[in-house]
């Protein structure tokens, strides 16, 4: 009886061991492989975490995978996933872009509002050029057309 109690913890200690020196970021989300950068996710961060508390060096190698794989970033980056929608600013209005908005983010928004600023950007590589211009607070919303 004591020594299949003992196979078993052993391998249960092996699963864990492999779990850990893979990454869990790498392990759950491996989608997300070369990331550079962004907000990090909580929970890899504290499963990685918990491989530091157990076993130092397996944690360790955890966060080192996670980080250099990326797996570690909340998808999108640092401002969240993007969708292009490409539409002729010359046939369209101002309410038909309201239009396109509410269909393709459910929110409504008025585009005439005091506090609205609409930018034309050229690509969608100035998008972190604009966004780190702007205050983070609040929800953006940034078309290219």
């Amino acid at each position: 009886m004591e020594n299949s109690i003992t196979k078993v913890l052993k391998g249960s200690l092996i699963v864990l061991l492999v779990f850990q020196l893979t990454g869990c970021g790498t392990l759950f989300y491996p989608e997300r492989r070369g990331q550079r950068g962004g907000h990090l996710d909580a929970g890899v961060v504290i499963l990685d975490g918990i491989g530091l508390l157990f076993f130092l060096i397996p944690g360790i190698i955890a966060f080192a995978v996670d980080f250099s794989n990326g797996t570690i970033y909340l998808p999108g980056g640092r401002y969240g996933h993007l969708r292009e929608v490409k539409f002729d600013p010359k046939r369209t209005s101002l309410a038909q872009v309201e239009r396109i908005i509410q269909d393709e983010t459910g929110r409504s928004v008025k585009l005439t509002q005091s506090n609205m600023q609409v930018s034309r950007l050229k690509s969608q590589g100035e998008l972190a050029e604009h966004f780190s211009s702007v205050d983070q607070e609040g929800n953006r919303l940034a078309l290219n057309r």
